[in-house]
């Protein structure tokens, strides 16, 4: 295995002297930002989207419940892909999925729509984020990975953060419609910059194509996802059939999928990566860390809207500090990383998000913004502080031959976590708030409602908190990976 690290070494020389880095990476940057900024840009206007088209906080969860599920299905497809076309073909289709997708979303006349738009969307961006990655592994050198990790941090990190509030400005001052119509103008950008810069930098062959892999990822990540996003519909909750029958046809199709990787010779995706411990760690902590952001990021917009009655704009423009130094402080943590490694940087890093997840599940109907706005700032340093480090240090233990596969499972961690603990959260949420109204001594009291949405707020940050200590054990595992040229 040492021909291929010499390889990879000798493609970054090549890389620089005959590939202009900053534009591909420029291109890359803006495309993924809007993609992720697309995971929560609609978040501030759930409120507005339930009146529009008359649907509840469980129907309208599905515009990031269904993109979300849409990648966790097309990720994991992406090794192959990667494998099978080009950087330049992914990257010029990709965009196009998400400028039409951001179209139909400008134009949507009704929600069956609007969710259209949303899926068409997601099916760029899942195209767009392990190419990304890939491509990043494959023209930086190990040693500097640390910094370039953190410049796609601050995307991966800032995008969603800063959705919310860019959304709340362009709700209040023009109308829903144009997080789409900006969407759009940003992805025209990166396409043409795409289309003049953008070079071939992987090696294309032709791996078999698994249909039979390709279902099972399908139906088992698909059936996940879904299974725990219905769960906050309807009469049953948790215990309805459709639950249930999803949630166990899925688990039943990721085991027959994960048998079967296993004894391929050119899985759909090389599971094999998980032998590999610091890997297996870095992917369950950046799952879990996208279960606390996407999760706090639908909660938190809902609480002061609803709760605190605040307008669209002012909830985006309370949760702008944060959000903005979450992205100043990604390229920091890359930095810091190269120097220090992980552990000492994630472990404070989950303490931090524990104790504000913790701060959040006491707030109230008196909570101040100073407070609101500190608490969310001390989160968002401590996820800062988790997802860079977990996911350079993992992606560096593996050999180049698995970048690809890495890349796509980390991914697939993160939208399908997101997708679940957005799902849980929510349905905490509506329980929390129904179970509050039920024991009112007037139910049918619409003055109760900001208090009840404020005890549904206070069980989602709970379920938050606590999967942020489940990190926090399974911090203590990581190590720094020893460089070794030669795996």
């Amino acid at each position: 295995m040492q021909a291929s690290a010499a390889t990879a070494g000798t493609d970054f020389e090549t890389t620089k002297k005959d590939y202009k880095i900053f534009p591909m990476v420029l291109a890359f940057l803006i495309s993924g930002f809007i993609g992720l900024f697309g995971e929560t840009a609609l978040n501030v206007a759930m409120t507005d989207l339930m009146q529009i088209f008359n649907v509840g906080s469980s129907t309208i969860q599905w515009l990031t419940t269904g993109y979300l599920l849409t990648m966790g299905v097309l990720v994991p497809l992406s090794g192959l892909l990667n494998q099978r076309f080009t950087t330049r073909q992914l990257f010029i289709t990709s965009l196009i999925f998400s400028m039409t997708g951001a179209l139909i979303g400008a134009l949507a006349p009704s929600f069956g729509v609007l969710m259209v738009s949303r899926i068409v969307q997601a099916v760029g961006t899942a195209l767009m984020l392990p190419l990304m990655f890939n491509t990043i592994l494959i023209i930086f050198p190990i040693e500097k990975r640390g910094a370039a990790m953190g410049l796609v941090g601050l995307v991966i990190m800032f995008a969603p953060a800063i959705g919310p509030t860019i959304a709340g400005l362009l709700v209040e001052a023009l109308s829903w419609h144009y997080i789409f119509w900006i969407s759009l103008i940003f992805l025209a950008v990166a396409l043409l910059i795409g289309i003049f810069k953008m070079k071939n930098v992987s090696t294309t062959s032709k791996p078999r194509i698994d249909l039979l892999s390709m279902l099972l990822s399908t139906v088992g990540f698909g059936g996940i996802v879904f299974g725990f996003s219905s769960a906050g519909e309807g009469e049953g909750g948790w215990t309805s059939p459709t639950v249930l029958v999803s949630l166990a046809i899925g688990l039943v199709a990721l085991i027959i999928f994960t048998i079967r990787q296993l004894k391929m010779t050119t899985p759909l995706l090389d599971l094999r990566a998980f032998k590999y411990p610091m890997f297996a760690i870095g992917s369950l902590l950046v799952g879990l860390c996208f279960m606390v952001i996407l999760s706090s990021m639908l909660v938190l917009p809902m609480y002061l809207q609803t709760a605190l009655a605040f307008s669209t704009l002012s909830a985006g423009l309370i949760l702008l500090p944060a959000s903005a130094l979450n992205g100043i402080l990604a390229p920091f943590m890359g930095k810091l990383f190269d120097k220090y490694g992980p552990k000492w940087i994630v472990l404070p890093g989950l303490v931090l998000v524990s104790i504000a997840l913790w701060m959040f599940s006491t707030v109230s109907l008196s909570s101040t913004v100073t407070f609101i706005i500190a608490v969310h700032i001390l989160m968002m340093i401590g996820v800062s502080m988790i997802m860079m480090p977990s996911q350079t240090n993992g992606l560096n233990q593996l050999p180049p031959q698995l970048y690809p596969h890495g890349t796509a499972i980390m991914n697939t961690f993160q939208q399908v976590f997101g997708a679940i603990g957005t799902a849980v959260a929510v349905s905490v949420m509506s329980n929390g708030s129904e179970k509050f109204m039920k024991n009112a001594e007037n139910p049918g009291d619409i003055s109760l409602i900001p208090a009840a949405m404020t005890a549904g707020v206070h069980n989602a940050f709970i379920f938050g908190m606590i999967i942020a200590l489940i990190g926090l054990v399974l911090s203590f595992f990581l190590k720094r990976v020893t460089i070794n040229r030669q795996h």
